[in-house]
């Protein structure tokens, strides 16, 4: 299985099809593999070697596409930066698995240029935007004009074809390592679990460094749609790209799926030809959902469930289940494990416990990852006997429908982005007035769940919320930060001295069917 196999299949069947539309550029399959064979030639020029890792800093684009399949074409491994993360946080990944070639944006360059003061890995920086490059940049364009296209170096299988950054909890994010045929089986997967025609058109807005919008990508291509990448969510864009494309499918969460259908102008839109809305990072409820069937009545729902250890998608609820007649409560579950996966839920010894009976999920299949970078333990704790333990608790019913209930691993969901307790704590606990802190997620009507952070100042320090937040801001991501804090005499502990944060959780989720949003 390799990922560049889609577009040799393109060559030969679609050339002059449209692949790429990123206003105001429009490519063909023939426009995109030239874009693809020669920058390929421009990392090999810049001494990529076959398993090196090459890095992205951008906004979603063309290019971003171009990026993903010139590194695999090169024989690279892709490491596609957060670009949410602070200067020191990407630093940290660059580092972490010795990535030493960055691509750059116009948007990102400001944080671009401090990478080399901060990290040791990092030799080039490539300029990869319309205008002159800034010191201390070469410029991709420049070096493409004079670059003669290369082979494919036909890396796949087992190789590596990715490394991804998660949230870790130990307070550093680890590497998620995917492998060609992890990405490959998870995409096919998730096309077979939610079917859609072979001539879509896709509008892909999730963030390319997160496995969502890769992974959309990849669908895409697979299908050899062609893709309308935005860089980033905006309800009228949106809505112009489905009308003037005939857009047909995308990808949204629940809360930009709101955003969308309320905005004053969507009625000024033909939005007739989208047939499938793909969401994820958290249910949909059923009064937006029917506000959502009744502004979109040609358009089907779909919900993924995954990770990025699973590349991403494990189970799918599919269009059927969605229809307002059907049972409220099969709605609220996450549906079943797609074709390739097969999943368990277990005790805390690992072994499997009777339908209805609330444990850890389990996955296993091609789509698991391969490990974490550089990371033994971590591994090791994760996968065991060939089972990614993914530290969500769930249920199965009689039907083979799986329900989230909790989040069994330290960590908040908000917005579709993981966030681990420790990374937060971390960087709280380093303001010289705090004595102690947790870190757990609270219901949020917008997000989901939002950070929140329970303090214990030192005795006679004072620190307002505020100042607190703004600390976090200089050292994590800012969707990292809490959104709100209360600060406490002292946190309840266990005998062993543990922390109890579910006493701190509990009175946040009084009354809410699920523990995690």
């Amino acid at each position: 299985m390799e990922l560049t196999q889609p577009l040799h299949k393109a060559l030969q069947e679609k050339p002059q099809a449209t692949a790429l539309v990123c206003d105001p550029r429009r490519s063909t399959f023939a426009t995109f593999a030239d874009r693809v064979a020669r920058p390929a030639a421009v990392l090999q020029s810049q001494g990529v070697q076959p398993g090196d890792r090459v890095g992205m800093l951008a906004l979603n684009s063309d290019r971003y596409v171009e990026f993903f399949y010139a590194a695999w074409w090169a024989g690279a491994v892709v490491n596609p930066v957060n670009i949410r993360w602070s200067a020191r946080e990407v630093a940290y990944s660059l580092d972490d698995c010795d990535t030493r070639l960055l691509l750059v944006d116009a948007r990102h360059a400001a944080l671009a240029v401090q990478q080399p003061a901060l990290s040791r890995s990092l030799k080039t920086l490539l300029w990869f935007d319309d205008g002159p490059a800034p010191q201390g940049m070469q410029d991709t364009e420049a070096l493409l004009a004079q670059a003669r296209p290369v082979a494919d170096a036909r890396r796949g299988g087992a190789d590596l074809a990715a490394v991804l950054y998660t949230g870790g909890t130990t307070g550093l994010p680890k590497g998620v390592m995917l492998s060609h045929a992890n990405l490959y089986a998870g995409q096919l997967s998730a096309n077979m679990a939610a079917p859609r025609p072979v001539d879509a058109v896709g509008i892909n807005i999730a963030p390319m460094f997160h496995v969502g919008g890769l992974g959309l990508t990849l669908q895409l291509m697979q299908r050899l749609c062609t893709q309308v990448v935005m860089p980033a969510f905006d309800e009228v864009r949106i809505l112009e790209a489905i009308q003037n494309e005939r857009a047909s499918e995308t990808f949204l969460v629940p809360t930009m799926v709101k955003r969308l259908i309320e905005h004053p102008r969507f009625a000024d839109y033909d939005t007739s030809s989208l047939q499938l809305v793909l969401y994820g990072a958290s249910p949909i409820d059923d009064a937006l959902l029917l506000q959502a069937l009744t502004q979109l009545p040609r358009a089907s729902f779909c919900q993924l469930y995954g990770m990025t250890e699973l590349s991403p998608v494990v189970s799918v609820l599919p269009a059927g289940c969605h229809q307002l007649d059907q049972p409220a409560h099969r709605r609220r579950s996450a549906g079943r494990p797609v074709p390739i996966a097969e999943v368990r839920i277990v005790d805390g010894a690992g072994r499997p416990v009777p339908n209805g009976t609330v444990g850890e999920i389990v996955a296993r299949g091609p789509m698991v990852m391969s490990g974490y970078w550089n990371q033994p333990e971590q591994t090791a704790a994760a996968l065991r006997d060939g089972w990614m333990h993914t530290g969500d608790g769930g249920r199965m019913d009689d039907d083979g429908f799986l329900y989230i209930v909790d989040r069994l691993k330290d960590m908040v969901v908000t917005g579709g982005e993981n966030v681990y307790s420790a990374e937060v704590e971390n960087a709280i606990t380093q303001l010289p007035q705090v004595s102690m802190c947790a870190v757990v997620g609270v219901p949020d009507a917008q997000w989901g769940e939002r950070v929140h952070a329970v303090v214990v100042l030192r005795e006679g320090a004072a620190l307002s919320a505020d100042d607190l937040i703004a600390h976090c801001r200089t050292l994590i991501a800012n969707y990292k930060c809490p959104r709100s804090v209360a600060f406490a005499s002292e946190l309840p502990l266990s005998p062993a001295g543990k922390i109890l944060k579910y006493q701190l959780r509990a009175p946040h989720w009084a009354g809410h069917a699920r523990q995690v949003g």
